[in-house]
């Protein structure tokens, strides 16, 4: 019989072919582990590739839960999904809550120190609606990049959505206010009354003197920003009441309900250069005040008033025939103890620019002279006085008018005083209330009492002499002229063609002609000598 280990194709006793061993393969092993290795293989590759693309996480405190959700709320960087909450927790002190959020990679790069993160929820600020969509969709984080290169993971959320994002084209400047008025964030910037930008952000200085506003004016609106422009508030209704009357002035209905500012250049600077970016400028109150002449030269006077000056405020103007040349900008008491009298100084800006002409200037530096002191020592030696006038009979406010009166007092400026005082004259109402005063003391001297009793008695006699003509002149003329009469009904009665009867009719009417000549005379005499009705005739003496 074969070997066992001889070659396959021998045959059995039966014929048939025996089996015969045949030795293990070394790769039969293998083979077997070679699925669960690619499995683990791919395994492997799907972590890496997870952990390749994997994005930041970050932590973003916020000041409550509202409007956040584990595994829900969404991070959107220009509406785009890059990010969401998976966990929320509070503050290890308590004061705040803390989110954590993974972002996807492709928002790595935007996560440095001046990015911001808000939460986008229906809003109703100032005259904008904002986060409508939200209440469908539901609240979600926004997020705006920065500008800094700096890698952060660490934030802060903003209590309030930001009003502007970045990428947006214009530029930002900043204001200087006295106070913030009815202004707020978002509240509009107007040009020639059309809104061009918006205040961005607004923080209490340091000092606490004031406030510093950023705001943001869009393009191509920006370029009308120069060196000169002006800024001022342009909230609501502005009514000034000052000696030209009442004034009001508004931008628009949204600048009265919300607040608003506004800006414009003076003509004088309409070519000056465009304002760079976080130029820095002055916020003034009104429009009037802030489109005033800036004037590089500014003298401090003086007026020492002696008469009322209600109806004078801060703020008043100087004027020089028509012209504003200063601005009042104090008033006081004083109390001379030498004298015993009080008085009202008035402190005034004057502005000597405005003295010289575009035309025909004065010296070098805007001035009228050389020599401050002399020029204005010879102005008030040719009568140049102060006065208190009266801008509107309406509102009864007063300005400080400068003019020359020739024929006032002999006058010169104090220059030992605080500020130079100059002399004054009183106003109009002051010299007609003076008049009056004067003459209602010379009526207070006169004897009043004895020029009534003298006139009282004159009345009586008066009075006497009209009953005497009653009761005795009057009858007597009344008995003549019905005697007249009666003479006069005879003669018409008895006059008759005959010669005889003509003549006598004659008689007697010459007869009457010469009662009435007397009668006439008598009544002349009484109108020169009433007296005589009571004294009787008195002899003429040759």
């Amino acid at each position: 019989m074969p070997e066992p280990n001889e070659t396959a194709g021998a045959t059995g006793p039966a014929g048939l072919p025996e089996a015969s061993a045949s030795p293990p393969s070394r790769w039969s092993v293998r083979l077997v582990w070679l699925v669960p290795l690619v499995a683990v293989l791919i395994g492997v590759w799907l972590a890496a590739q997870a952990v390749i693309e994997k994005g930041p996480t970050i932590t973003i405190q916020f000041p409550t839960g509202e409007g956040l959700e584990a595994g829900k709320t969404k991070i959107k960087f220009k509406n785009v999904d890059i990010g969401v909450i998976n966990h929320v927790d509070l503050a290890p002190d308590y004061k705040s809550v803390v989110a954590t959020a993974e972002l996807t990679k492709s928002a790595t790069r935007l996560l440095v120190e001046d990015t911001r993160f808000w939460l986008v929820s229906p809003r109703i600020s100032g005259g904008s609606v904002s986060g409508l969509s939200t209440l469908l969709s539901g609240s979600y984080v926004g997020m705006d990049t920065g500008s800094k290169t700096k890698e952060r993971h660490e934030f802060v959320a903003l209590e309030e959505p930001p009003v502007l994002v970045s990428g947006t084209p214009g530029r930002e400047f900043v204001l200087k206010s006295e106070s913030l008025g009815s202004l707020d964030v978002g509240a509009p910037v107007y040009f020639r009354r059309l809104q061009v930008g918006q205040v961005t952000a607004y923080t209490l200085d340091p000092t606490g003197e004031g406030l510093t506003l950023r705001i943001f004016v869009n393009a191509p609106y920006d370029r009308y920003v120069k060196d000169e422009t002006r800024f001022w508030h342009a909230s609501g209704v502005d009514v000034s009441l000052d000696a030209s009357g009442v004034k009001v002035d508004t931008e628009s209905l949204v600048s009265i309900l919300t607040g608003g500012l506004a800006f414009q250049s003076p003509p004088e600077a309409l070519n000056a250069k465009v304002a760079d970016a976080d130029t820095e400028f002055r916020l003034f109150n009104n429009r009037t005040e802030a489109m005033k002449r800036q004037d590089r030269i500014v003298d401090t006077y003086v007026f020492n008033f002696k008469e009322s000056v209600r109806g004078l405020a801060i703020g008043a103007p100087v004027d020089f025939r028509g012209i504003v040349v200063g601005e009042v900008i104090g008033i006081y008491t004083r109390y001379d103890r030498v004298k015993g009298e009080f008085s009202i100084p008035v402190e005034v800006h004057l502005y000597p620019e405005r003295f010289t002409s575009r035309y025909a200037s004065g010296a070098p530096g805007g001035r009228l002279g050389d020599d401050p002191r002399q020029t204005a020592q010879w102005l008030v030696e040719h009568g140049l006085r102060g006065q208190l006038r009266t801008g509107n009979f309406l509102t009864g406010q007063l300005y400080v008018a400068m003019d020359f009166f020739p024929n006032a007092p002999k006058a010169g400026v104090l220059w030992d005083k605080g500020p130079p005082e100059l002399p004054t004259i009183p106003g109009g109402l002051q010299s007609l209330q003076d008049s009056i005063t004067g003459i209602v003391e010379k009526l207070n001297k006169l004897p009043l009492d004895d020029m009534a009793k003298d006139l009282r008695q004159g009345l009586k006699d008066a009075s006497t002499l009209m009953r005497t003509l009653n009761n005795s002149v009057a009858p007597e003329a009344r008995a003549a002229m019905v005697a007249a009469r009666a003479a006069m009904e005879s003669a018409t009665r008895s006059m008759q063609p005959v010669p005889a009867l003509a003549q006598g009719a004659t008689e007697a009417m010459r007869e009457m002609a010469r009662t009435a000549a007397s009668f006439r005379a008598l009544a002349d005499y009484l109108e020169r000598h009433p007296e005589a009705l009571l004294r009787g005739k008195t002899e003429q003496r040759q």
